[in-house]
């Protein structure tokens, strides 16, 4: 997990399994903000990429 000195957010987090293996995610209150992984730990590392990357657009438009 990162930390920042920001404040923090929390946001519902929906997650699948993959048909052909694994785990994807998606973050209903972030439109198109969707993430995978092999196994649950490297999706939640990923989850934290996504919402930071799906945000960090947002900010730009």
């Amino acid at each position: 997990m990162n930390n920042h000195n920001s404040s923090q957010m929390k946001l519902k987090v929906v997650i699948h399994k993959a048909e052909g293996g694994g785990f994807w995610a998606e973050v209903p209150a972030i439109a198109g903000c969707m993430t995978q992984g092999d196994s649950f730990e490297e999706l939640l590392s990923n989850i934290y990429e996504a919402v930071e990357g799906c945000l960090s657009v947002k900010e730009e438009l």
